[in-house]
């Protein structure tokens, strides 16, 4: 076998890690970059049966070498783009890792088309375009088996990368929707492994990719990873919608970062549009071939104006929008016939679909219609390239083109306005052959479509909306009459941004950002929650653990004098249970509870005091703590204690009321609790971003109204609650330890069991009040949390059934039975 690799230095790959100030950037020392294919040529020699290898110049992943010190070592994780014999594999992969450090994943042949070419084209690739399956044909129908092996094709690339790894120092950054699963599956194997991801296809909004059958393990997959990258602030934002719809999950700013919290992890959101290799452009310039080319060219096209199309051939790139809006010039302006020429390069296309085929049989009809109409002997109004072209040729176009046009429907970020740009700026070596004479040199004119990833940062290019061909052929003729000086302008702006922002650039700052993203949660220990696609990562305290039941039972045998504070809603009656009245068996474990003359047992629940006594009528010794605290009754006989006392001022709620009721009135499905001690706005059944925003407006609205008022606004979950200073379950908890404690009572167990924000409070209060010196001996406590998530609780217990289980063998220790373990 023999191989052909490039010198490193061809590519201008730099031995430092400087940014542009000089300043020194901590990069990874070894870093695994993986994509769908590795990024060299494979050939086979058809005589000798010998395999070629040789570097992709073009890929990026090759390009992104320049963003990194020399001394890092890269390794390539990927699939090559030919099909190689089982039985070649093992020698191959080994030679390709230590004469390219390339990680070979070898997909199968059918594995390999079912993933590809199945559900990452036909599903994943048209939405995130924005392509909607509007119809019910087969070849919109989802289907579950090509999503069972873009799985399998993730879990052999998880398997690659494993061996890759050489610690958990590695850093890894995997690219594109091809595997937007494979952070799970590695953090699956590694916890604390060290992930970004990039995403280089656009990301639609929620509306539209809510419509994926799979939409929840994808969004899942991606919040697996440290970091996770977009190139531009609007697919960022359609992510971070999906992520709050979909999933119920905020996000926040933090020093200038947008980041998620999920499930105690910081996962970072990064906006870093891709650059381009300028040197191995300029490097290409300067080839003997590119100047013949250019001067072919410009003999060709001599007196004419030149606009310039390349594009992929495929569904999405507007190349027929672009043929119609040249026709609608060609036809309203008889003066630029014959002095304007379309040159349109179609890429081959990666696959071969029904669609695209039928796009390339419009294209090739319009452009055949186009030059029967407006041409003449001479003159060609449409220059249609459908093959493969070299780089040189490519490039020999973009310099003699006087305006490129990229009008494509919906696209990721599209760098050929970049290279299109660098292009004609030239280089020194094109100045001293003095090749172009009647064309004006660093000017450039750019027509760009609204809904590529490049757009916002091209400032000085005519936008237009793609759909409208019209639009698009003001774009041409405005571009036509451009004056030079005013091309030059814009010309000069965009070669400073593009020069600025290559992709070493784009390289080192991902690179920098990941590393700060993994250092945010390198120290968090994490617990391993769920199976397969549903596996994920909860940050939690490295002394939480499960409450043992038998344990907690042992202990309460040993002791006297217990108190036991027991959350309502989600803690002993189910979150998603219609009926939230207490059942019978419920009521008769609290009565048992209660008959121990050594129990202090106390429900404590946000609702109001007079549900709350009528659901425990029959309790006469069960405690209750309504509305957070604000109201205290010992037992059923004993009266009602508030906390602020009886006669605070309530005059404040009439001001609240009026002001949440506009917010009511104007937020569809949001709708106001009245409580004796507080209002709550609730948005839970509002439209899940609005009911935020509006949230937001009437927190900061009833803080600037209600400055001197002695009360607090407070924002949950879904709710935003006025209540008076000083009421918190925490301070009702405290209240009634010190109540007990006064009386003579010294507790030896403590049993406090909560499942939502609120009863953070009290877990904390809990703890800071056992913890003080003046307790001789502290109690045994345990403070748990219903469900496994962050919490200031060091134990959890599954849900309600284990809680009411919990309750259950307590009862029967107290009255002589023996518990199931």
């Amino acid at each position: 076998m023999s191989f052909n690799a490039i010198d490193s230095s061809s590519l201008g790959v730099t031995s430092d890690n400087e940014d542009s100030d000089g300043l020194l950037i901590p990069l990874p020392a070894r870093l695994i970059i993986v994509a769908n294919f590795l990024p060299l040529h494979a050939v086979r020699n058809h005589t000798s049966g010998e395999w070629h290898f040789e570097w992709d110049e073009d890929s990026l992943l090759l390009q992104m070498k320049d963003g990194f010190p020399s001394k890092t070592e890269i390794i390539y994780v990927g699939s090559l783009k030919v099909d190689i014999n089982v039985e070649e594999q093992e020698e191959l992969s080994q030679m390709l890792l230590e004469e390219f450090r390339c990680v070979a994943t070898f997909l199968c042949s059918h594995l390999q088309r079912s993933f590809y070419n199945g559900f990452c084209k036909r599903h994943l690739w048209p939405l995130l375009h924005y392509m909607l399956p509007i119809s019910s044909g087969q070849s919109q129908i989802f289907d579950q088996t090509l999503f069972r092996t873009y799985i399998s094709a993730n879990r052999i690339f998880a398997d690659k990368v494993m061996e890759a790894m050489n610690s958990d120092e590695d850093y890894v950054w995997i690219h594109d929707y091809h595997l937007m699963l494979l952070p799970t599956l590695l953090r699956k194997r590694l916890t604390h492994i060290k992930l970004g991801f990039f995403l280089h296809s656009p990301f639609p909004s929620s509306e539209i990719y809510k419509v994926l059958p799979v939409r929840d393990q994808l969004l899942k997959g991606l919040l697996n990873a440290d970091l996770i990258g977009f190139q531009t602030f609007e697919y960022a934002r359609h992510f971070l919608s999906c992520c709050n719809r979909l999933l119920g999950l905020d996000y926040r700013f933090k020093q200038g970062y947008i980041v998620i919290d999920y499930l105690g992890r910081i996962v970072t959101i990064n906006i870093a549009p891709v650059g381009i290799h300028i040197s191995r452009l300029e490097r290409i310039l300067n080839c003997p071939s590119t100047l013949a080319k250019i001067q072919e060219i410009e003999q060709g096209f001599k007196g004419k104006t030149i606009f310039l199309g390349v594009d992929d051939m495929d569904i999405f790139k507007g190349i027929s929008m672009k043929l119609l809006a040249f026709e609608v010039l060609l036809q309203r302006n008889d003066r630029l016939r014959g002095k304007i020429v379309l040159i349109q390069i179609a890429n081959p296309p990666r696959t071969m679909g029904k669609n695209v085929m039928e796009t390339k049989m419009e294209v090739i009809s319009l452009v055949k219609g186009i030059n029967d109409v407006y041409g003449s002997p001479g003159y060609t109004p449409v220059v249609f390239i459908d093959y493969s072209i070299s780089p040189h040729e490519k490039i020999a176009y973009y310099v003699m083109a006087d305006c490129c046009i990229i009008n494509a429907l919906r696209d990721g970020m599209n760098l050929v306005p970049y290279e299109y740009v660098v292009c004609r700026q030239g280089t020194e070596e094109m100045d001293r052959h003095c090749l172009i004479h009647e064309v004006p040199k660093r000017t450039s004119t750019l027509i760009l479509s609204e809904f590529i990833g490049c757009s916002p940062s091209l400032s000085g290019a005519i936008r237009v909306n793609p759909w409208s061909i019209q639009d698009v052929a003001d774009g041409l003729s405005r571009a036509s009459w451009m004056s030079a000086h005013e091309r030059q302008l814009h010309h000069q702006k965009h070669y400073r941004y593009i020069s600025s922002h290559d992709v070493a650039f784009w390289t080192r700052g991902f690179s920098k950002e990941l590393e700060r993203a993994c250092k945010v949660n390198a120290n968090q220990i994490y617990h391993r929650l769920g199976i397969s696609l549903s596996f994920r990562v909860v940050s939690l305290s490295p002394n939480f653990r499960k409450l043992s039941i038998s344990e907690v039972v042992s202990i309460y045998k040993r002791t006297t004098n217990r108190a036991i504070f027991l959350d309502y809603d989600g803690t002993i009656i189910p979150v998603s249970s219609a009926n939230k009245v207490p059942s019978t068996a419920l009521v008769s474990i609290l009565n048992d509870l209660c008959a121990n003359p050594g129990n202090t047992v106390f429900i404590i629940s946000g609702r109001g005091r007079t549900t709350l006594d009528e659901w425990f009528c029959s309790c006469t010794n069960l405690g209750i703590v309504s509305e957070h605290g604000y109201f205290i009754r010992w037992t059923k006989d004993s009266s009602w204690e508030s906390s602020p006392p009886f006669g605070i001022n309530f005059k404040w709620k009439n001001t609240v009321e009026l002001v949440m009721k506009s917010y009511t009135e104007a937020t569809d499905g949001a709708y106001i609790e009245s409580k004796e001690s507080a209002l709550v706005w609730n948005h839970q059944y509002a439209d899940v971003e609005f009911g935020s925003c509006q949230a937001k407006e009437l927190s900061n609205h009833l803080q600037s109204l209600l400055i001197d008022a002695p009360v607090l606004v407070h924002r949950g979950q879904n709710i935003v609650e006025v209540k008076p200073q000083g009421v918190a379950k925490g301070m009702a908890v405290e209240k009634i330890l010190k109540q007990l404690s006064a009386n003579g009572k010294l507790l030896d167990l403590i049993i406090c069991i909560g499942d939502d924000r609120s009863d953070k409070n009290m877990f904390r209060s809990l703890n800071d009040a056992v913890a003080r010196p003046s307790l001789a001996a502290p109690p045994e406590v345990f403070a748990c949390t219903v469900g496994q998530k962050p919490s200031s609780a060091k134990y959890y217990i599954e849900d309600t059934d284990e809680v009411l289980e919990l309750l259950s063998a307590i009862v029967e220790t107290q009255n002589g039975s023996v518990p199931n373990e």
